[in-house]
């Protein structure tokens, strides 16, 4: 089946993952500094770290947790699920490790995250602002509803479905869901 992957066949792959790893994460850095180069001035991020009130740099915590969760993401597209974010050089297990066993789309909530916490130390919420990042959400939603997941439920079937009865799409679990037997790449 597409989506088994266990950690005996971890073990036994010795390593024979590492291409398709070194290529997700060339793709999310990639993916990273477009979005550092492009959002920033239609957010209206200014950095001028004198000028910035004391406690908005409390929200680099959380913007250092929602990259660093994103990141994470990355990297189990490419160790775990042999590929990468990229729709054309798409994962070929479905990853349900790590992070993706709290929440099915947690590359996009560190991204987001991240975001929101660096628009707090640098940023002001002007109209323009305000009307990207919701035109940011609302396209990063339908394609999620309208591409990523149809994708999915064609390519892993089964084990697609029952990951989304356990998991859902934007909010996390308190626990982590624990997949049964066959059903995508655990570790």
């Amino acid at each position: 089946m597409a989506g088994e992957h266990t950690a005996g066949s971890r073990a036994k792959d010795n390593g024979a993952n590492w291409p398709q790893t070194i290529a997700s994460l060339i793709v999310g850095a990639g993916f990273f500094a477009l979005w550092f180069w492009l959002l920033p001035p239609l957010l209206g991020f200014r950095v001028d770290a004198a000028g910035i009130a004391r406690w908005r740099w409390i929200a680099a915590v959380p913007s250092v947790l929602g990259f660093a969760v994103a990141i994470r993401c990355v990297w189990d597209f490419g160790r775990t699920g042999g590929g990468t974010p990229a729709p054309i050089v798409p994962p070929e297990r479905l990853v349900v490790v790590g992070f993706y066993r709290y929440v099915r789309n947690p590359m996009y909530v560190g991204f987001i995250t991240g975001w929101v916490g660096l628009w707090v130390v640098f940023g002001r919420a002007g109209l323009t602002a305000l009307e990207v990042a919701a035109a940011a959400i609302i396209i990063v939603e339908l394609f999620v509803r309208l591409y990523e997941e149809p994708h999915l439920r064609k390519t892993f079937g089964a084990d697609y479905e029952e990951y989304c009865r356990n998991v859902p799409r934007w909010i996390p679990r308190l626990h982590p869901w624990t997949a049964k037997q066959g059903v995508g790449s655990s570790e």
